[in-house]
């Protein structure tokens, strides 16, 4: 049984649709994100999810719950991080963190908790004097502070630096680990490879794809090039027979295979039988940039 399921779900402000029915199942366990510029519609899709925005129609499940009728209940199930949490800023992490748990019905040890997520030096420590960075472990935490099943993670790692960025990634790998189902937003590609089994991208609020990040690029750019320096003299019709390969070219001293399927291994395999070593080898793939672009039209950023 799927964690969320989203049937045509659909959502107006005034006269402008921001979510155009959009389905998709969340299954357990899996790092599921969303995917799409900034006006997407992504923060509106969650937060229907999340129970925070009543859609204009369509339905959705969480955890075999209706996120209207079922929200006392949900709440209790259901972690949520949004994109412009902010807490007091004299409030400090342990009293934050002690108030959230006293919301729950069987809320996780928030000291362990401190420990787990790095901020156990932080306890006495006010928001405001929070670094960006501990300031996103803080916002997980009180996620995770109801030992939720499910989490909802929107925009976690916007206006971090690239460090803690990467610390934050590691975060929600280790909150995967203990068997929660994420639900994240981002417009960050980097981010989306990294974490993500799969992925809906939504662009004007329609969803236009879903697949796992190698499924993606896979669908739009399936093709790979290999470009190398042989250390011996190479008869190029010993790469062009190969079914792998669509395309053999020279570019001054380099030799650049284009190929589909495993074409790397086909190659460095004839290569090897005629003793030739593939130096300066450099292997080059589609990104989810280029799937994103090929999908949308656009770049994330436009």
């Amino acid at each position: 049984m799927s964690v969320i399921e989203v049937t045509d779900l659909r959502k107006s402000y005034g006269g402008q649709v921001a979510v155009r029915d959009v389905s998709f199942r969340v299954e357990p366990g899996e790092i599921f994100g969303i995917l799409g510029p900034n006006g997407a519609g992504k923060t509106t899709t969650v937060e229907c999810i999340g129970g925070l925005r009543v859609p204009d129609s369509g339905a959705v499940s969480v955890l075999g719950l209706d996120p209207r009728r079922d929200r006392v209940e949900l709440r209790q199930r259901l972690g949520v991080q949004l994109q412009e949490s902010q807490l007091p800023d004299r409030l400090r992490v342990g009293e934050a963190l002690e108030l959230y748990a006293s919301f729950y019905r069987r809320p996780a040890h928030w000291r362990e908790l401190l420990d787990q997520l790095g901020l156990a030096d932080k306890r006495d420590t006010a928001y405001k004097r929070l670094s960006g960075g501990q300031k996103q472990r803080l916002s997980i935490a009180l996620a995770l502070i109801g030992s939720p099943q499910v989490a909802i993670l929107d925009e976690l790692t916007t206006g971090l630096d690239p460090q803690a960025r990467r610390d934050t990634w590691e975060l929600i790998e280790q909150v995967r680990d203990r068997g929660v189902t994420i639900l994240l937003v981002t417009h960050f590609m980097a981010e989306a490879e990294r974490l993500c089994d799969r992925l809906a991208v939504i662009d004007a609020g329609r969803l236009v794809a879903l697949d796992s990040p190698a499924g993606l690029v896979a669908r739009v750019a399936p093709e790979q090039r290999i470009r190398f320096r042989p250390s011996a003299a190479l008869d190029d019709a010993l790469l062009a027979d190969l079914p792998e390969v669509t395309s053999v070219t020279r570019t001054g001293g380099q030799v650049v295979v284009a190929g589909t399927g495993n074409v790397l291994h086909a190659v460095t395999s004839v290569l090897a039988r005629h003793q030739i070593i593939a130096a300066e080898l450099r292997l080059e793939q589609g990104s989810l940039d280029d799937a994103f672009v090929e999908l949308t039209g656009r770049t994330l950023d436009n």
